[in-house]
């Protein structure tokens, strides 16, 4: 029992040490995942266009 409660002791004392990110820092963050994951999603629609135009053209 006394294992539980120093588990729990010791989570509350590194969870204590923890920083939050800031309102500013998460709407940034999430700004630049979103534009990534654009940048990428329109990447492989362009190479998926040309490939399946390329192989329209060989076939």
């Amino acid at each position: 029992m006394s294992q539980i409660s120093t588990y729990v002791r010791n989570s509350r004392a590194e969870l204590a040490k923890v920083i939050f990110p800031t309102k500013p820092q998460v709407k940034q963050a999430f700004i630049a995942v979103f534009i990534v994951v654009i940048a990428v999603s329109l990447f492989l629609a362009l190479v998926d266009f040309i490939m399946s135009t390329s192989l329209a053209a060989i076939l």
